[in-house]
């Protein structure tokens, strides 16, 4: 065996053990963060809506933060891109799949179209290929208003949703004095696992990326997109199984909303020179982003929930968005058709969604 196949080995080795540790962290960060929030009486609609998908981010803002240290912004990037699409085309799409999804009417109105416009708002500020300093301290700000807002909504939720939450997590009362050194230790290996994940999960991928000669966009859209998508998966579809359907809903628009505005706005601020944003990927993955975040409103919005075949719609999208992405790599000249796919496939491909949808649910409210 030869001292390059050597290399290679290894770097494969150091991608899936990072993605193996970044897993481990993510989970252990947050059970020990769902832990500490119930020790100190937080809400627990607050619990779900924010500690869990900022948990469930945590390796996408490790990685990217890694990433972009390390000076390759296209992984950082393409990971928190790739994340978002992979998050509602494959990991809600497998768990409308599994069973059909409930969709609270919350998300309808404020998540779903918040998801959108935070999407529509990292696309313009990418505009001149950076996001610098400034656009990051935007993105950041906004997701404290969107605390702020969680916060006070959760002041006012009713009991129903106090209890279903609380089937899911412990309740204050339930919670012993113990469980705080308990929490703190899963909080800070959960950390050391993510940071030790994230390093190896980056090096391994550049490494790779490098053998092969494909770009770090597409190594990060694809591999590191859906290793750091992972907790977001385990953690819906056992949602699923556990008939906590709506959960599994709220996770990934919430862990959608924190990549943009956590993941890309603290990256940002944080690491000199910012995230370079490619021309491929303002483009084409962006946009491409955008339009999945616009087909969840029309697939939310017909009855407020998501049924098997719109399950198997959306996880078909990530098929061939992930077929196009390995043709991207194989044949370089295919990049030249962007406006082509872009305008002439993902756009009617939402409109179909949309079209579809509503006729769906017109048609299910007649025979009612």
């Amino acid at each position: 065996m030869v001292q390059g196949d050597i290399r290679l080995i290894q770097s494969w080795l150091l991608l899936v053990l990072g993605l193996v540790l970044v897993v481990a962290g993510g989970e252990l960060l947050v059970r020990g963060s769902v832990r500490l929030a119930a020790w100190a009486r937080v809400s627990p609609l607050l619990i779900g809506l924010t500690v869990v998908a900022f948990g469930t981010s945590a390796p996408e803002l490790a990685v990217s933060i890694q990433a972009s240290w390390s000076g390759e912004s296209d992984i950082a990037l393409g990971n928190i891109v790739g994340s978002n699409i992979a998050n509602i085309l494959l990991v809600l799409g497998l768990s409308a799949c599994v069973a059909p999804l409930v969709v609270s009417s919350q998300l309808v109105r404020f998540d779903v179209p918040l998801m959108i416009l935070a999407s529509v708002a990292m696309w313009a500020l990418a505009w001149d290929g950076l996001l610098n300093r400034w656009n990051g301290v935007l993105l950041f700000g906004a997701l404290l208003i969107y605390l702020v807002w969680s916060i006070r909504a959760s002041r006012r939720e009713g009991a129903v949703v106090q209890e279903q939450f609380a089937e899911q997590f412990q309740p204050p009362s339930q919670v012993r004095g113990t469980d705080l050194l308990i929490s703190i230790v899963l909080v800070l290996v959960g950390l050391g696992l993510l940071t030790l994940g994230s390093s190896w999960l980056v090096e391994g991928a550049v490494s790779v990326a490098t053998w092969f000669g494909v770009s770090q966009l597409i190594i990060g859209l694809t591999i590191v997109a859906f290793g750091t998508s992972l907790p977001e998966l385990v953690t819906s579809i056992i949602a699923v199984f556990h008939g906590e359907r709506d959960l599994a809903v709220g996770n990934l628009v919430g862990s959608n909303l924190f990549n943009i505005l956590c993941v890309a706005g603290l990256t940002s601020m944080i690491v000199p020179g910012g995230i370079t944003v490619s021309t491929e990927a303002f483009r084409f993955d962006l946009p491409i982003m955008i339009a999945v975040a616009i087909t969840c409103f029309p697939v939310f919005w017909s009855g407020h929930r998501i049924d098997r075949w719109e399950g198997a719609l959306l996880f078909g999208y990530y098929l061939v968005y992930l077929a196009y992405q390995i043709l991207a790599a194989s044949y370089p000249e295919i990049p030249m058709a962007f406006p082509i796919l872009v305008f002439g496939f993902a756009l009617p491909l939402t409109a179909i969604t949309l079209l579809v949808s509503v006729i769906h649910w017109l048609r299910r409210g007649n025979s009612a």
